[in-house]
């Protein structure tokens, strides 16, 4: 154990090139001189700032037949959600502040463009006190414990 010296090491193998070294020119050069295989492929919209290419999903779709869509608001609730706060005398922006939510998200449920949120047609039903969900719909909204 005397002769182990514990202060010089040796490197037995040089250390292999980053990547970004073995693709310069110089590199490549080498390689062609010493007789090495190279490889040279042309990337796919390289340099192009797009995550993903369209082109594989197209195909996918084009064979899709089910159609697939969000359900939207119905004819009928929109149309009681808009009497009901005519009724009154209230404006989108005014029904919109009063439950906390954007006026364009009440002109969405009135116009039937919206995806149903029960949370939000529940803060409608409160401002408005008629109920718009169930059997009852159009009908005065009950208090809490007060049912027949």
């Amino acid at each position: 154990m005397a002769e182990a010296d514990w202060d010089t090491v040796t490197y037995l193998r040089k250390k292999p090139p980053t990547a970004k070294q073995a693709r310069s020119q110089q590199a490549v050069n080498a390689a062609m001189r010493r007789g090495e295989d190279i490889e040279t492929t042309k990337k796919f919209s390289a340099a192009q700032n797009k995550q993903h290419s369209a082109s594989k999903d197209t195909a996918k779709l084009d064979r899709e037949t089910e159609e697939l869509h969000h359900e939207k608001v119905t004819l009928d609730l929109s149309r009681l959600i808009q009497q009901a706060r005519q009724d009154k005398k209230m404006t989108q922006k005014d029904l919109a502040t009063k439950i906390n939510e954007k006026p364009q998200v009440v002109n969405e449920y009135e116009s039937g463009k919206a995806i149903p949120n029960q949370q939000v047609i529940g803060k409608i039903e409160r401002a408005l006190g008629v109920k718009l969900r169930g059997k009852d719909r159009g009908l005065p909204l009950q208090p809490k414990g007060k049912k027949k």
